[in-house]
Formats: C-alpha cells, structure tokens, sequence
C-alpha cells in the first residue's frame, strides 16, 4: 500500500505543474459556475414570486425546496461537465509514460504492477475530488437564498465522486489501450458517454433487457444519492465497476509488457 500512495503522491503533485490541469479546471469551474448561477436566479425569482402566497402553497402539499430545486440540477450539470473534462485529466496516465518510454522503466522498479494502475486512478480521483471541492463555494450561496439540507448535499456530493470515479477507471483504461493522449481522451470519453446514455433506451420500456441496462447504467444510481438515500446496493456497483474496470486495465498493461 505504501507504494500505492506513493506513487499517487507523484502523480497527483504532476498535475500541478502541468498547464492542462489549470485549464481543465478553470473551464470546469466557469461552465459550472454560469449554470449554477442561472438556476440559483431562477429559484430566487420563484422564492419571491410565491413569498405571498406561501401559505396557500404549503397547503396544497408543495414547498419551495432549494435542495430540489437548485442542488440536484446542479449537482446533475456538474456531473455532465465532467464527463467532458475526466478524460482530459485522464488521457495522461499511461499514454504519457508509454510515449516518453518511461513506462518500461516503471515496470523494472520494484512495484507491482497493480499498485501503479491503483496509483495513477488515485491521484486522478484525487485531482477530480479536488475540482468537485472547489466547486463547494456553492454551498455557501444555497445558504442565503434558502435553507437546504445538509444530509442531501452530503450524499449527492459522495455520489458524484463515486460516479466520477467510474468515469476516471474507463479514462485510465483508456489511457492503457494507447500512447496518444488525444485518442486515449476520445475512447474515455466514449466510453463514459456510453454508460451514460445506457438507460436512455430503458426509459420508455418495461421488459428484462431494459431493466438491466437501467441497472447498469452509471446514471440511475446517481439519483437516489442526489436524493439523500444512501443506499449500499448503489455504492457496491460503483466500487466494484471501478475495481472491475481496473482489473482489466491491469491486464492489458500486463499483456503488453511482454510484447
């Protein structure tokens, strides 16, 4: 394990001194912020706009819920915009190495080659988190529009990770198949979008295939986190895709190195 985080370590502090991570994070932060911003404004007029009649409205059975109406449509755009902005962050990991010549290097230390692909998903997962923290400024404007729940924001922040996690295994397998960061960009992209889209098709249909491809995609099981459920079925499918997803990264960095 000692190895893992070092090498995680290394990685992490390399993104640092790279150009792309600041980019990548400006963009990140501004499509965010424009979005929250317009859905904070539009639940603001709202606000204002029912204050006279609230009572009547509470009296119907509906509220003004700023958790509902404010954090989990942000909370869905921000896992949107980092389907685009994962790859970007994990087109590097191996495609790098790999280009550079370095990678022959890596696997000629005494580290397992599994403690390098968890390595490198670690410190990506670490630069991701580290984004969706900065983002968390947000909280602090919910606050003086509305009175959110803070167990909702917990889990649907925890669900956004996990799932971003999934995202950065596929980047990181992605990365692997390749030494050209621009294609290894675009197959993890592909790939996340895909298990995105997954579900679409099942919506408007209730037979086996389609309540499976529900059950697989990564998208279904975001909603009851951004609903405040914590639910260990969900969580179990995040971790086990990521675990799955880097066995089989593993395997084809192992495939290579005998070639």
């Amino acid at each position: 394990m000692k190895s893992v985080f070092w090498i995680a370590k290394r990685e992490f502090g390399s993104f640092f001194y790279s150009p792309i991570f600041y980019v990548v994070t400006t963009v990140f932060l501004v499509l965010y912020s424009f979005l929250f911003f317009a859905i904070l404004s539009e639940f603001s007029q709202y606000s204002m706009q029912a204050a006279p009649q609230a009572e009547a409205i509470q009296k119907a059975g509906y509220s003004i819920n700023a958790n509902e109406m404010v954090i989990v449509p942000s909370l869905g755009n921000m896992s949107i915009i980092l389907l685009f902005i994962i790859p970007l962050v994990t087109m590097r990991s191996f495609a790098e190495e790999r280009k550079n010549k370095t990678f022959s290097l890596l696997l000629s230390s005494p580290v397992h080659l599994s403690e390098i692909v968890a390595g490198k998903f670690l410190a990506c997962l670490g630069v991701v988190t580290f984004m969706i923290l900065l983002s968390s400024y947000s909280i602090l404007f919910i606050g003086m529009v509305g009175q959110p729940e803070l167990g909702p924001i917990i889990s649907g922040y925890l669900g956004v990770i996990l799932m971003m996690g999934c995202y950065i295994a596929m980047g990181v397998f992605a990365s692997s198949l390749t030494d050209n960061q621009i294609i290894a960009a675009v197959i993890g992209f592909g790939l996340a979008l895909f298990m995105w889209v997954l579900e679409l098709p099942a919506q408007n249909s209730d037979s086996g295939i389609g309540m499976i491809l529900k059950e697989i995609s990564l998208r279904s099981h975001l909603e009851p986190f951004l609903k405040g459920i914590l639910d260990t079925k969900n969580i179990a499918y995040y971790l086990s895709f990521m675990a799955f997803i880097l066995l089989i990264t593993h395997q084809v960095l192992d495939s290579r190195r005998w070639r």
